[in-house]
């Protein structure tokens, strides 16, 4: 794996095989220990003790938002406070509708069916799901052809969870059968400090506020991208610090992982440089923007472009996407006239932008 592609892997909110071991071990338990997502929390807080009170699983629950917000863990925690089982599952794992009903016939009274993805499952298998959360019931069908018979199959009241970072792709007969629907918003960096110092001493290392504060303010909004740049600290600390996690140790480590004092990182950094220098600040095709970038439109459209987007470094147009004012700010360039239109008149030459300071980059 290159240097760029190490960078982007720090800060895509994606889990990794490292993640998944890892936050088994960092989630909280209980809804009370769930830093951040305040409304979100008092509604489901009101969901489970409503259903509690009743004797009643929950109403289905569907959560979406960005990837590594907490949506999986939200799930477990709403099994851990029922006191029910956790089934975990995915959409891509459902491609057919016996993948479901094989899920579907072992569900106990009250178990908890987590759904990750459940944007990606197969069109059959919604439909089954459809009448499984509705009437808590399968079709099993026996056969093929005009002899085919569906033989119903009565199942025990259960609650699904469903998470999606694309909500707008569930139909919306699906949609409406979840009683309760949770947004998971981008943290502030004072939560996102707070979920690192109960992290730290989970993980057993000292980390200073300002250490903290510094980690935050790099971590796109993102408990799982802090919780990477803990860890990545750590090391940086225990190799060629003294152990203590301060700012200065989570400066310098966070420069050997090129991200910067914003959150972007090389690849971040190479698509302003392109859509700038190449492009004068656009309108640019994606797949132009991406081959001047050395990636695949897929990587530069789903890990790079949604956080440059939010932090208004770059704007999207019918035309291709276009560098803002604050993308040559943040270059150390001078915008060009008609910079961002597709029309450049260059205020001195070429050399002049190339010879721009780029922070670090």
């Amino acid at each position: 794996m290159s240097a760029a592609d190490e960078s982007a892997a720090l800060v895509d909110a994606t889990a990794d095989a490292e993640d998944r071991a890892v936050e088994s071990a960092l989630r909280p338990g209980r809804l009370g220990e769930f830093v951040g997502q305040r409304v979100v929390r008092e509604q489901l807080s009101l969901v489970l003790e409503a259903a509690r009170r009743r004797g009643h699983p929950p109403d289905h629950i569907l959560l979406s938002g960005p990837p590594g917000l907490g949506k999986t863990t939200l799930a477990m925690i709403v099994a851990h406070e029922m006191g029910a089982s956790l089934r975990i599952t995915s959409g891509p794992a459902i491609q057919h509708a016996g993948d479901l009903a094989a899920v579907m016939s072992s569900l106990e009274r009250g178990e908890v069916l987590f759904l990750d993805e459940i944007h990606r499952m197969a069109r059959p298998a919604e439909e089954m799901l459809y009448v499984a959360m509705e009437d808590f019931r399968v079709d099993i069908v026996v056969g093929k052809g005009p002899g085919a018979t569906a033989i119903p199959l009565d199942l025990p009241p259960f609650t699904v969870v469903g998470a999606t970072t694309r909500a707008g792709m569930l139909p919306g007969p699906l949609r409406d059968r979840f009683g309760f629907t949770g947004h998971l918003d981008f943290y502030e960096p004072e939560e996102l400090e707070r979920i690192l110092s109960r992290s730290a001493g989970l993980l057993g290392v000292r980390l200073t506020p300002e250490s903290g504060q510094e980690i935050a303010r790099r971590s796109r909004g993102t408990p799982r991208i802090a919780n990477r740049l803990l860890r990545r600290v750590r090391d940086w600390a225990q190799v060629r610090g003294d152990g203590v996690l301060d700012a200065s140790a989570a400066r310098a480590a966070l420069e050997v992982y090129a991200v910067d004092e914003r959150g972007l990182d090389r690849l971040d950094r190479s698509v302003l440089e392109a859509l700038c220098l190449r492009f004068g600040g656009g309108p640019v095709g994606l797949s132009t923007l991406a081959v001047a970038v050395g990636e695949e439109p897929e990587t530069v459209e789903t890990v790079a472009e949604p956080f440059l987007v939010r932090e208004g470094l770059v704007g999207r147009t019918p035309r291709g996407r276009v560098a803002t004012p604050a993308t040559w700010k943040h270059l150390g360039l001078r915008a060009p006239t008609g910079a961002g239109t597709g029309r450049v008149d260059l205020f001195t030459d070429p050399a002049e932008i190339a010879g721009g300071d780029f922070g670090g980059s």
